[in-house]
């Protein structure tokens, strides 16, 4: 923070307890709106399918290591798998990191135990691929068509293999629900899969599927806090536009001397 001003100290606590405060709020038991996102309203469908068909449900995480964004996709899974865990229905879950396959076998075994069933938990069914792209996508390909799965979720980071995957998907008849914060890789979900978690939905996902309150305030904060960002930037933009310096020197002394004479007090006394 210390070559932060203090009009950017100020806005940091302030958006700092307006997070907190919803978060606390959400704690309360407060119901707090989330909009509808389509692609995550659909798991259920996806779920049911594979129930009434009796074919498996097919996951992926891509080919990212431990990071933030697996970590995420492995959130979202688990939330998925535990629906799954309570109509019985088997979870493959192939994935391209040796390090990542104790971390999913755990989530996976958590996310059935939570759901009723442990006893439906088959380890195998967690599997280490390959940590080479195409041969990764070769063995999810074979899976796919071997197993004749129903529905196919991909979360995670994706590339060129996504859309092979995708398509083995299609060929069988999987519902498939895809999510990436990678914006390269959206337009190739969009094109290949029923379903597709764009954007910051990817991280609002846990959220919104777990509901729970922690989760939801965090969330919820951290939109009112961006609308009130578009609104300061639009207020500025239209304030510059029209010609008045009052917003642009809010914090200069030739405009506003009392504000900069606080300042300077506020700093001598720091010092």
């Amino acid at each position: 923070m210390e070559h932060a001003t203090w009009p950017a100290r100020i806005v940091l606590a302030l958006f700092s307890i307006i997070i907190i405060g919803a978060v606390l709020s959400a704690q309360r038991g407060r119901k707090l709106f989330i909009r509808r996102i389509p692609g995550l309203t659909a798991i259920d469908e996806a779920v049911g399918r594979a129930t009434e068909m009796g074919r498996p449900m097919l996951l992926s995480v891509g080919l990212g290591s431990i990071d933030i964004i697996t970590l995420q996709a492995l959130a979202i899974l688990s939330s998925i798998v535990q629906t799954a865990a309570r109509y019985g229905n088997r979870v493959l879950l192939p994935v391209a990191d040796s390090a990542i396959l104790p971390v999913a076998e755990d989530a996976v075994r958590e996310a059935y135990t939570a759901g009723g069933r442990p006893d439906a938990f088959h380890p195998e069914d967690v599997m280490f691929l390959s940590d080479r792209q195409f041969a990764y996508a070769a063995g999810v390909a074979g899976l796919i068509n071997r197993e004749q799965v129903a529905s196919m979720f991909l979360f995670g980071t994706f590339y060129a293999e996504a859309l092979i995957m995708a398509e083995n998907g299609n060929r069988v008849g999987a519902i498939q629900v895809a999510g990436t914060p990678s914006t390269t890789q959206i337009p190739f979900f969009i094109a290949a899969c029923d379903y597709v978690i764009i954007g910051d939905e990817f991280y609002a996902a846990t959220a919104y599927l777990t509901k729970q309150p922690t989760l939801l305030g965090s969330l919820v904060g951290q939109d009112i806090v961006k609308g009130i960002l578009i609104a300061c930037i639009v207020l500025g933009a239209l304030l510059l536009t029209f010609g008045s310096p009052v917003l642009y020197n809010f914090f200069q002394d030739r405009d506003l001397p009392l504000l900069g004479y606080l300042r300077q007090a506020i700093e001598a006394g720091g010092s």
